[in-house]
């Protein structure tokens, strides 16, 4: 294990694949956060932990994909299908900017219904009318949905939206980048290279992104750190070609209270499905001491819970998240608590040692 034995110093030997897998499999847990710790300190030696005041805002949830493990969505023509108008996605804007909220992180299904010309005129009119904002929209799987509406290919698709005033793609839909999994979960959804192609293809043009992962599908660690690779191995791509990459990663486990893919899997295999705290905890620990080429690990207060979340900051996270002002997908598979404000968010940072700061999308500090 040479890539550990010298965590307090600067130059760190990069973590192997096999190292990663030995300290997940064996690493008592305090050992391995502690680890992480040490790790996040020489890559954040400030004592800071930063958060965002943003709002999430789910424009659809007609979509084609059916996940399995999705509460959300409702198929094309479900009486229950929306899609927001530019007005309503406007106001939600004005209320977030009313708190002194930066970002808006917008997603949704794969509508089949909307062309590329909905997109961009939503994208300009809500640029023209919120000028200081930051726009993340469009998971990479929205993207190949748009580009299989249009004909258009998914680098053309991103260009447009980019020109239209989108300024970055969110992370959503990565889940596990291990096709064995992905298949099982998601038959519909593309490849993990399709994910991985359109996340390059949006850092070659400059838009800000952030990695995630789905944990808790009856993945082994193997796999795991399969996904940890793969982000890896296309971080160091962008960083060589003079791209800034993934600012961040994020994990948590899958929520199943009230969905398919959780009743599905109600019966013996149940206990496989899901991941607890200190399961949770240890993927944060191994995410920091294997991304070492990804600047910010954050912990995840939605699906987790923030006394848990505030745990992560000893296990290698060095952001807290966002107070997100307003969610649906995660709360529709049984997560209750879907927002927090500015100044509960400080307080679990505070109350654990750290200073808070408040961030904008690109991690500068405001």
């Amino acid at each position: 294990m040479a890539a550990i034995g010298s965590l307090t110093t600067p130059d760190i030997p990069r973590m192997t694949f096999s190292e990663a897998l030995e300290l997940y499999e064996k690493k008592p847990f305090f050992e391995l956060l502690n680890l992480a710790d040490k790790r996040r300190r020489v890559m954040s030696p400030e004592n800071i932990v930063t958060y965002l005041v943003d709002r999430n805002i789910n424009y659809t949830n007609a979509c084609t994909i059916n996940c399995q493990f999705c509460s959300f969505y409702r198929p094309p023509g479900h009486p229950q299908a929306y899609t927001q108008t530019t007005d309503q996605i406007s106001d939600r804007i004005r209320e977030l900017e009313a708190i002194g909220g930066t970002r808006i992180l917008m997603q949704g299904g794969v509508n089949p219904d909307l062309g590329m010309e909905w997109y961009t005129g939503l994208l300009t009119e809500l640029r023209k009318r919120h000028p200081s904002i930051a726009m993340d929209c469009f998971s990479p799987i929205e993207i190949e949905g748009i580009a299989d509406v249009t004909g258009l290919s998914t680098f053309e698709v991103l260009t447009q939206l980019k020109s239209a005033g989108m300024t970055g793609l969110p992370g959503g839909g990565a889940e596990m980048l291990v096709d064995e999994v992905r298949s099982d979960i998601s038959p519909i959804k593309g490849s993990s290279q399709n994910w991985l192609r359109v996340m390059g293809e949006a850092q070659s043009i400059g838009l800000t992104t952030s990695a995630t992962n789905v944990i808790g599908f009856g993945e082994t660690l193997n796999q795991r750190i399969s996904h940890l690779d793969k982000i890896r191995v296309l971080q160091d791509k962008a960083i060589s070609n003079g791209h800034r990459g993934f600012t961040s990663f994020i994990a948590w486990p899958v929520q199943l209270e009230n969905n398919s893919f959780g009743k599905r899997n109600r019966g013996s295999n149940r206990t496989e499905m899901g991941a607890g705290a200190v399961e949770y905890l240890r993927h944060v620990a191994i995410s920091r001491l294997y991304l070492d080429n990804i600047p910010h690990i954050q912990a995840s207060w939605p699906t987790m819970g923030l006394e848990i979340a505030q745990l992560g900051l000893f296990a290698g996270a060095d952001d807290i998240g966002s107070t997100m002002m307003e969610e649906n997908v995660v709360s529709a598979s049984g997560t209750t608590r879907t927002s927090v404000d500015e100044q509960e968010l400080r307080r679990i940072i505070t109350s654990a040692g750290f200073t808070p700061k408040k961030r904008d999308s690109d991690y500068n500090l405001i």
